[in-house]
């Protein structure tokens, strides 16, 4: 999704952008082609290529072939298009692929937070870096002539963040509508258990809006709590959550990308990991006072959430404060940061 939001201000800027993806269940061709991009689309693993990967490559099994054959038909892929950028989303590729690929691109941007695997590119962009020893964690790890782009300054949010940004007058605290999303799949069914919390007698006034992803596993049991549910409403397969962050008070949520999504429009939030790479960025907003972290989906338990929502609802002056600290933190002006990077460097 990010990626997506790169590519559609690339787009806006005039340049063309394609994708290329493996089709693995769950993959977003269908989502990708609908925004207009082209797909090329790798063939599905076949038996025995687990039994290849490199188990010396953190994250390995997330790209479903060894990487030698992902590289070599990526590049494959490439020749023909010609990119002068090649911009590198996963967490199972390092330096060896993007080295390998490099020769088919003028120029490899990766994107990462995770800073656990080398690198071998021109640019390398993490949206998450809210520490201040996030470059020391990349130095070792990148070629010294790459271009670090570090932090929420160059978050990839739609141009619908930005503009709602400047329009969206100063939030008083007080908490009356809430915003339910997880992302675009819920392995921990966390959207059914916030709304079973959400549902209880002493939550009855909020109003609720619940959106799911396309992956969602068991979008019925949302739909059914929903439905049971006065003052709420149920939201699927949206372009964007900016128009309902704007009406929301608060957000129950996991880690991600929506996090500077709510911080650009000032909407608090309570968050919980629903994957490893959501752990760390999460625990350091949690300490700057931008987040109420709850910890991993696998952990919560829903009085543990029931406490914080209560807590949320009767603090109306920390929410208030909150929302203008997470708003002067993201301008929502970083997705052009980043294209401007990009295309400076191919002038």
């Amino acid at each position: 999704m990010r990626c997506l939001t790169l590519a559609e201000e690339l787009r806006r800027q005039g340049h063309t952008c394609s994708f290329v993806c493996r089709d693995l269940q769950g993959h977003m061709g269908p989502v990708i082609s609908d925004r207009g991009f082209g797909v090329e689309l790798l063939k599905a693993p076949v038996s025995g290529d687990l039994a290849q990967l490199d188990k010396g490559i953190p994250h390995a099994p997330l790209l479903g072939v060894p990487w030698q054959l992902d590289a070599s038909e990526t590049r494959a892929a490439l020749n023909h298009l010609d990119p002068d950028w090649l911009i590198v989303d996963h967490y199972a590729l390092d330096a060896q692929w993007e080295q390998y690929t490099s020769v088919a691109t003028k120029k490899t941007m990766v994107i990462d937070d995770l800073a656990d695997r080398s690198h071998h590119a021109d640019v390398l962009l993490d949206q998450n870096a809210v520490s201040l020893d996030t470059r020391e964690r990349y130095t070792a790890r990148i070629n010294s002539d790459c271009v670090l782009l570090l932090g929420p300054h160059f978050a990839l949010l739609g141009s619908d963040y930005a503009s709602c940004a400047k329009a969206l007058p100063r939030r008083d605290g007080t908490i009356s509508r809430v915003l339910v999303f997880v992302g675009g799949s819920d392995p921990y069914h966390l959207t059914e258990t916030y709304l079973e919390v959400l549902n209880r007698e002493e939550f009855a006034s909020l109003s609720l809006d619940v959106v799911i992803g396309r992956n969602h596993p068991s979008p019925e049991n949302v739909e059914g709590l929903v439905k049971n549910r006065a003052k709420a409403r149920l939201y699927s397969g949206l372009p964007t959550l900016s128009a309902l962050m704007i009406r929301a008070d608060l957000m129950l949520g996991a880690g991600g990308a929506t996090n500077w999504e709510r911080m650009c429009l000032g909407l608090n939030s309570i968050v919980v990991s629903v994957a490893p790479n959501q752990d760390q960025v999460n625990q350091e907003l949690q300490s700057k006072g931008l987040i109420k972290f709850l910890g991993k989906a696998e952990n919560v338990h829903p009085e543990t959430i029931a406490t914080a929502l209560q807590e949320q609802v009767e603090s109306p002056a920390l929410m208030e404060a909150r929302a203008e600290k997470m708003r002067a933190l993201v301008d929502g002006q970083g997705c052009k940061r980043v294209v401007q990077t990009l295309t400076d460097q191919v002038a």
